[in-house]
C-alpha cells in the first residue's frame, strides 16, 4: 500500500489514540535522534521553531525537518550547536486499507468495521507549540535561523522562529 497524502492527517480531530499496549502492529517512530550536535556545551542563544496553527505533524515530516536543519548546521557551525526535537509523536494514525482495482468489490466489505490499522505516528501540536530548538553561540545566530527556515519547509503547518537569549 502506498502512503496517503499528509493532508489526510493534518487536522486535529477526534479522540487521541496513544495506548500501544492495546494494539498490535504499530510501526516504529521514524525520528531517529531527539538530541543532535554538541550535547555537553552550554550555549547562550536558543532559537525555536513554533507553530502558528494547531495541526498534526507526522513523524516522517518531523524527521525530514530535523535532518534538513542538522545538514545546514553541520556545514556552517560544526560542533557549535545543539539541536533538540521538543515533541514526541505519541498519536498513532490509523488507516482503513481498502482493496483497489478490478474485482475489488467482491473482496472488500466497504466501510463495515472501518476502525483502521495503525500506519504511523504524529505529533499533536497546538498554536505556539515549539517543535525544534537550536542552542548555539551568537556568532552562528544567522546560520541557526537559516537552518530553522529550511526545516520549516518540511512541515505541513505555518511556523515562525522564536529567538531567546538568557538574561545572565
Amino acid at each position: 500500500m502506498t502512503r496517503k497524502p499528509a493532508r489526510m492527517y493534518r487536522k486535529v480531530e477526534g479522540q487521541i489514540y496513544t495506548r500501544r499496549e492495546y494494539m498490535g502492529g504499530v510501526p516504529t517512530c521514524r525520528v531517529t535522534q531527539f538530541d543532535t550536535g554538541n550535547l555537553h556545551a552550554e550555549f547562550p542563544v536558543s532559537l525555536s521553531l513554533g507553530t502558528e496553527e494547531a495541526a498534526q505533524i507526522r513523524d516522517i515530516a518531523l524527521e525530514a525537518a530535523r535532518v534538513s536543519a542538522v545538514r545546514v548546521l553541520e556545514r556552517a557551525a560544526p560542533n557549535e550547536f545543539h539541536l533538540k526535537v521538543r515533541r514526541f509523536p505519541h498519536q498513532i494514525l490509523r488507516e482503513h486499507k481498502m482493496a483497489m482495482g478490478a474485482g475489488a468489490d467482491r473482496i472488500s466489505d466497504g466501510m463495515r468495521g472501518a476502525f483502521g490499522k495503525p500506519v504511523g505516528h504524529a505529533v499533536r501540536a497546538n498554536i505556539g507549540a515549539e517543535l525544534l530548538t537550536i542552542y548555539t553561540t551568537p556568532a552562528h545566530l544567522e546560520d541557526a535561523k537559516e537552518a530553522l527556515r529550511k526545516a520549516s519547509h518540511k512541515l505541513p503547518v505555518p511556523t515562525r522562529v522564536i529567538v531567546s537569549r538568557p538574561t545572565a
